[in-house]
């Protein structure tokens, strides 16, 4: 059974008050916060057995490599990858989509080529695409956003297809619309097309089951921060098939397995694209992060928030001058509820939430495009989680009438 309550007890957060008033923390979208678990996890790594791995022939290396590598495992299983060595950790989902833009993509992609992304991905799989297309002449092509609904136009991305792009990229699900896009009819419509897919699933790894065999995708990327875990630790799943055609990222230590003054030979996957020491004590509280979702269960996490978009909506909506941006029903679509109100700037509103000690999130959400097509620059944004409770969106609702009234909407 979910009990959100015994949850909440396990975030010391959450205890906190903020200009003398309980915090109401609404932007998990941009990082979670972190269970007690988590933080006890990274702190006894540091505490007791705080080496390098792979490189220690002594006993508190060992033990960090074990933790290092069974956090990969987790990983594996969580995501139900095939083989840890399609799981490459990153400083974050950003770098795991730069990973794949200075590699596969600096080696497929070239002059006269297509790539194909969607209006609503966040800059982090805009911009690489950008700077690669400007750097080799390819073109970048984008798939259209129906803004009645706030979902993707699919028969325009069918005929885009007919470009014949060498790379796809589609986010799992928006951070800034909540937008839940079928990614697996988007993958198998890119593959017939001739395309590699790369997917950006930090929404959507931390608040439902996903299944990397089943998505399809080539590439996968997400954020442990986003997910209960540690800031500085990322995933970059791929296809061995595919990993395997790719040079290095980076040079330096633990990516090779010889050096000679005249070259070198490169370490086995996923080593061959982890190139120095890296984030030990973060991959082990990804690992700690994971247990924890596990335990409460991915798909009670999902109805969850599910329950609470379907809550938070249709009161929002019952509000006069407010303007939802992305799908205004709770069906595929995560608990991420960005509006705008007539008259009042989203950083306005975000200062008057946080007096009454709430968190949102105000501003283009690294989402300019997105916004764009839907005529506004800015918004305010409540995102969910498991720790969330329907008396806090009341007590979000309740302000949102208080920015309303202030500012005469």
């Amino acid at each position: 059974m979910f009990d959100v309550e015994k949850i909440r007890k396990d975030f010391p957060i959450l205890s906190r008050k903020i200009h003398g008033k309980p915090l109401v923390y609404l932007d998990s979208a941009a990082t979670s916060q972190k269970p007690l678990s988590v933080i006890e996890a990274t702190d006894k790594y540091y505490r007791e057995y705080n080496a390098n791995v792979h490189r220690g022939i002594y006993a508190i290396s060992e033990e960090a490599t074990a933790a290092y590598e069974g956090a990969r495992e987790k990983v594996r299983v969580f995501i139900n990858a095939q083989s840890v060595e399609e799981i490459i950790f990153t400083r974050n989902a950003t770098e795991s989509i730069n990973l794949v833009r200075f590699t596969w993509g600096k080696q497929f992609i070239g002059k006269g080529d297509v790539i194909l992304i969607s209006e609503m991905e966040h800059h982090s799989n805009i911009v690489p695409w950008q700077l690669l297309a400007k750097e080799v002449g390819a073109e970048l092509l984008y798939i259209p956003i129906n803004t009645e609904t706030g979902r993707l136009d699919q028969n325009a991305y069918k005929k885009l297809l007919g470009r014949k792009p060498k790379l796809v990229g589609i986010v799992h699900m928006s951070n800034a619309l909540g937008t839940l896009n079928p990614v697996q009819e988007v993958v198998r419509l890119a593959h017939e097309a001739g395309a590699v897919v790369i997917v950006d699933g930090c929404q959507s790894v931390p608040h439902m089951p996903v299944d990397v065999r089943d998505l399809d995708a080539d590439f996968f990327a997400f954020s442990g921060h986003k997910m209960l875990g540690p800031s500085g630790i990322g995933v970059l799943y791929g296809k061995k098939r595919v990993l395997e055609t790719m040079e290095p990222f980076l040079g330096g230590g633990d990516m090779i397995k010889e050096v000679t003054k005249e070259g070198a030979i490169w370490n086995d996957l996923p080593y061959k694209f982890e190139a120095g020491t890296p984030n030990v004590a973060g991959a082990i509280g990804l690992g700690a992060a994971i247990d924890y979702l596990k335990d409460v269960g991915m798909k009670n996490i999902w109805a969850h928030e599910q329950e609470m978009a379907k809550y938070t909506l249709k009161k929002l909506q019952a509000i006069s001058s407010v303007l939802i941006i992305g799908p205004r029903e709770a069906v595929d679509r995560g608990a991420v509820i960005s509006f705008a109100l007539q008259g009042a700037h989203p950083h306005d509103m975000a200062s008057i939430f946080d007096d009454a000690g709430i968190s949102i999130r105000a501003g283009h959400l690294c989402a300019q495009p997105a916004l764009a097509v839907h005529g506004v620059d800015a918004v305010a944004r409540a995102s969910f989680y498991l720790y969330n409770t329907k008396e806090e969106a009341d007590r979000f609702l309740k302000t949102v009438q208080k920015v309303k009234k202030i500012f005469g909407s």
